[in-house]
């Protein structure tokens, strides 16, 4: 009989020297891992019947979403084992599983909105006196200009080093999840306003994006300062980084923009995960209605005159 646990350590640094998983999806992974090693072991075998009553557990405990991540992540394990003969048999080929995810339309942000808070982050950088104040006023407006143009994940920007920017084809090289690289256009103006940061910038990195202390700049700073943008412009919801992404895809798609485009965009591997934003917004829905439908065409109304 195996150990579980040992398996579970071994199948971890595959997933970090051989599959180059990101250091968040490792993170998950362990957790998720461990979570499953400490429901089996009190368990004699790891088979169908237990691998069942883990999984109502989690459908049990946990939303859909997370459900649906936490068994994924088991059944690549199980995969593992069985490539690798440390298991006769996979018990999830005689599992059926069945997801029963809320379709969720993805939260985006209103145009205005978005054009406040790049309107404030443009005059906070007029309004600043010090040479730092101004440096990090240019990175900040370099980080929404980021998010909303090319629709980044914000653990992209995060990660963003300055040999991935061409400044002479106005181009950012994107490293995005799986190892996966896609290229993106960038306007000239935001070239400029990059190449102005990097002159500005203060201490040296490899890392484009930068704190006071020359390290990289957190996804977690990048979530607090579009909370305090947000708040400044008094924005009527809650705004994270990642609903920039959500924006960039919805609009471009209500712009007739072909949906396999966005999923190049987007770095999806597969154009099911961008079809949630082949929903049509409310403004959109109004203009078809009021142009196409034939009631528009029946000349009859209560102001009408007999």
């Amino acid at each position: 009989m195996f150990n579980l646990v040992d398996e579970k350590d071994k199948y971890l640094v595959v997933c970090k020297s051989l599959k180059g998983l990101s250091d968040l999806t490792l993170k998950a992974y362990k957790i998720d891992l461990k979570q499953f090693c400490d429901f089996m072991k009190q368990r004699d075998c790891f088979g169908k019947n237990e691998l069942n009553s883990y999984i109502n557990m989690l459908h049990n405990k946990y939303k859909p979403k997370s459900a649906k991540r936490k068994i994924a992540c088991v059944k690549a394990f199980y995969r593992y084992m069985e490539i690798e003969d440390i298991i006769d048999a996979n018990p999830f080929h005689k599992i059926i599983l069945k997801y029963k995810e809320p379709l969720k339309l993805p939260r985006t942000i209103p145009l205005n909105c978005i054009q406040n808070m790049l309107a404030y982050a443009y005059k906070q950088h007029s309004i600043t006196v010090t040479k730092y104040q101004k440096e990090v006023a240019l990175r900040n407006i370099v980080v929404l200009e980021l998010l909303f143009s090319t629709g980044m994940r914000v653990s992209e920007v995060s990660n963003l080093k300055t040999s991935a920017i061409n400044l002479g084809n106005n181009t950012v090289r994107i490293f995005g999840k799986g190892s996966k690289e896609r290229i993106m256009c960038i306007s000239n103006d935001l070239c400029k306003t990059i190449s102005n940061y990097l002159i500005s910038r203060s201490q040296k990195s490899d890392y484009m994006l930068i704190n006071r202390l020359g390290n990289r700049l957190s996804e977690q700073s990048i979530r607090y300062m579009v909370n305090d943008y947000a708040n400044a412009v008094g924005a009527p919801l809650h705004i994270t980084p990642h609903m920039f992404r959500h924006t960039f895809a919805t609009e471009l798609h209500n712009e007739d923009v072909d949906i396999r485009y966005i999923q190049q965009f987007l770095g999806h591997s597969s154009i099911a995960t961008t079809q949630i934003y082949t929903h049509i917004s409310t403004s959109k829905t109004r203009e078809i209605l009021e142009s196409k439908h034939p009631r528009n065409k029946m000349n009859l109304s209560l102001n009408k005159k007999e």
